[in-house]
């Protein structure tokens, strides 16, 4: 009995979490998908990158990954605003990987007005690259996953999806909606080995929130340090930014063996912004 443990064991050593299977990122040139990229690839999955940036530099990401990680990664620039774009992307996805098993939804953008002069066609705009291109990619995947009974679907939501602020009504709109779908989601995979969870992140240290306190230091003449403080993190008690890395490995938790009783979620990631 000792002998066969032995040879498990032994089996197991240097084995990747996600060896074998494969991902979708969406948004994931950069900041928070492109650290849960990162940390799939990692622990051995095969990547198919998505998002907008410099070609060469895309370039660069995608074939520093793969050779970093001995895996394969690809890179798809769909719109994930055009339902069809998103479909497209899932047949050249599987066409390369021979399956998708894991599906990270984290595109977004962002508009902040108040309600009496929010632009509807930032309204739009925001459903449909934040809310609605997750039921889509989720809708092109999910039924080949519950065939093979697994599947790993993670919406990067916000705390935003958890609790609201003033003037950002379409993205707090959507975000509330990404923790419902997702719910949704966990409930029709339960029974055929798919999950679903959301991650909520606070304010996490990405280039461009670093632009972003610039930006405000310089347009409101204050300190770059008062802006962190009394801006980004005034509703993280812990005053301190989350970080991409934290956001990865969480993912690849969410997406290993070990969670597979993990579903349904929305796991705040937030310094302790929503236990206010």
């Amino acid at each position: 009995m000792l002998n066969a443990l032995d040879a498990d064991t032994e089996a197991m050593v240097g084995r990747k979490p996600l060896e074998g299977r494969s991902a979708i990122v969406t948004g994931s040139t950069s900041g928070i998908g492109l650290g849960i990229a990162q940390a799939l690839a990692k622990a051995g999955a095969a990547v198919m990158l998505n998002g907008f940036g410099n070609p060469a530099e895309i370039e660069t990401l995608r074939a520093a990954l793969a050779d970093d990680n001995d895996v394969d990664v690809a890179y798809d620039c769909a719109d994930m605003s055009r339902p069809d774009a998103i479909h497209m992307m899932v047949e050249r996805a599987t066409a390369r990987f021979g399956q998708i098993d894991i599906v990270v939804n984290n595109a977004g953008i962002q508009h902040v007005a108040p309600i009496g002069t929010f632009p509807a066609e930032k309204w739009d705009a925001i459903m449909a690259i934040n809310l609605s291109s997750a039921f889509h990619l989720v809708q092109a995947t999910f039924d080949a996953m519950c065939a093979r009974r697994y599947g790993r679907i993670v919406n990067v939501a916000s705390a935003h999806g958890l609790v609201a602020s003033p003037f950002k009504s379409a993205y707090v709109a959507a975000k509330h909606g990404m923790v419902g779908l997702t719910k949704t989601i966990a409930l029709e995979g339960a029974e055929f080995g798919v999950t679903a969870n959301a991650i909520c992140p606070g304010y996490v240290w990405t280039p461009l929130v670093e632009h972003q306190i610039d930006d405000q230091a310089k347009s409101h003449n204050i300190a770059r340090d008062a802006v962190i403080r009394d801006v980004f993190l005034k509703n993280q008690p812990t005053k301190r930014f989350a970080t991409v890395e934290e956001m990865g490995a969480l993912s690849v938790f969410l997406c290993s063996d070990l969670a597979a009783s993990i579903t349904g979620t929305a796991i705040p990631v937030d310094g302790g912004w929503t236990a206010h």
